[in-house]
């Protein structure tokens, strides 16, 4: 059993030909080039394609197949040099007289992921963009998935746009079998100490990704996962805790650096009290944003602190890219000396990091990898920053 490095949330830009796949996302973002930074700079071994389900980027990946440069795995997956690709999808679920929430569909296949393409274009408007509104129960997608051998996990829970706890149910069976929910992702504002105060999230394993809209954040959250293979079907035993397969450690962003973690105005970004009439005391706005904390003491079952057996260790790890000082100039020459980002932030002893970027930022890295660096918290769309040492 060996431990892997797995960002499971990715989105796709575009397209080779030009066309937009997630709008908010680089247009550099295509699977060619995501796949060759995970492997060549990032070093994922593991990661989720979220958007496969697009006809064009199925065409890619057809052509990355059929030149040799991918491989298909026969225990589901696709493998691209040092790095797995895990086809998947996200959607988005409107339950009546609820919120909208995105949900990430995994499936072992490329033949899977094209019958589940054609299932999604009888129900959305454009099956060529990401994260579109479906016309089906959250419930008739799950079952669909469990009939192809699919996976579903809710994303970013705990936001308040698009996040199952955020915005839509106060607890899981509302809307869902519980049953075929493996894992939950907690999304960049919570951590584990803060998601296990729901007692019904205690038998799912958590995850930890990216959501990457650009190059640079690939990894900006990941997992070290315990596997015999980093490929489809060891990844769901994983998921399932069976045989020894299991989510090792969660690297995840401190909470506070989320931009959603605090309720503050949209405007003028104060924090606002719990107390009131919703309207920001400090300028009058009334577009208030509810941060993720507060939204887990609401829904909160249990003391903070109590845990089930099998949670593995949350690391509040700083990404390189959040380091202050370390731009990307000082970045391109750590991966020039020492490879990949794994390698520069869990392998690289501090001594050989100072003799690339000097004293201080090579300090400073050292900290980020416990989460020993001081933050500001972020809200309402704005992310936390990082303390200078």
């Amino acid at each position: 059993m060996n431990s892997y490095f797995c960002d499971l949330h990715i989105h796709i830009g575009g397209t080779p030909s030009g066309k937009p796949v997630k709008i908010t996302a680089s247009r550099q973002m295509t699977l060619t080039r995501i796949l060759a930074e995970s492997s060549d700079r990032k070093g994922m071994d593991l990661i989720g394609i979220i958007d496969s389900h697009v006809p064009e980027v199925q065409s890619e990946l057809i052509g990355l197949i059929e030149q040799g440069a991918a491989k298909p795995l026969e225990q589901g997956g696709i493998r691209y040099k040092g790095t797995t690709l895990l086809l998947g999808c996200e959607v988005e679920i409107k339950e009546p007289g609820r919120g909208e929430a995105h949900f990430l569909c995994y499936l072992p296949r490329l033949t899977e992921m094209q019958q589940f393409t054609r299932w999604l274009a009888d129900r959305c408007k454009n099956v060529t963009l990401s994260s579109q509104r479906i016309r089906a129960s959250l419930r008739e997608l799950q079952a669909w998935l469990f009939e192809h051998d699919g996976v579903m996990v809710p994303a970013h829970v705990f936001t308040p746009h698009k996040g199952l706890y955020g915005n839509c149910t106060d607890t899981l069976a509302e809307v869902a079998d519980p049953s075929l929910i493996y894992a939950v992702e907690l999304g960049l504002s919570a951590n584990t100490e803060m998601a296990d105060r729901l007692g019904e999230l205690h038998d799912k394993t958590f995850l930890t990704n990216s959501d990457a809209h650009s190059l640079s954040k690939i990894g900006r959250e990941y997992q070290a996962i315990a596997m015999a293979d980093p490929c489809f079907d060891e990844w769901v035993k994983a998921l399932r805790r069976e045989a020894g397969r299991r989510v090792v450690t969660n690297y995840g962003l401190h909470p506070r650096l989320g931009k959603y973690h605090r309720t503050v105005c949209q405007s003028c970004q104060s924090p606002l009290p719990k107390e009131g009439d919703g309207r920001c005391p400090h300028c009058g706005f009334k577009a208030v944003v509810r941060g993720v904390d507060e939204r887990i003491s609401q829904l909160a079952t249990l003391p903070a602190g109590v845990h089930p057996p099998h949670r593995p260790p949350y690391i509040e790890q700083i990404p390189l890219e959040f380091v202050p000082g370390l731009g990307p100039k000082l970045r391109g020459k750590l991966y020039d000396a020492f490879g990949t980002e794994m390698n520069i932030l869990h392998r690289v002893d501090e001594s050989s990091l100072a003799s690339v970027v000097g004293a201080k930022i090579a300090r400073t890295i050292a900290l980020a990898r416990t989460g020993a660096l001081e933050v500001t918290a972020g809200g309402a769309g704005v992310y936390g920053k990082v303390k200078k040492v």
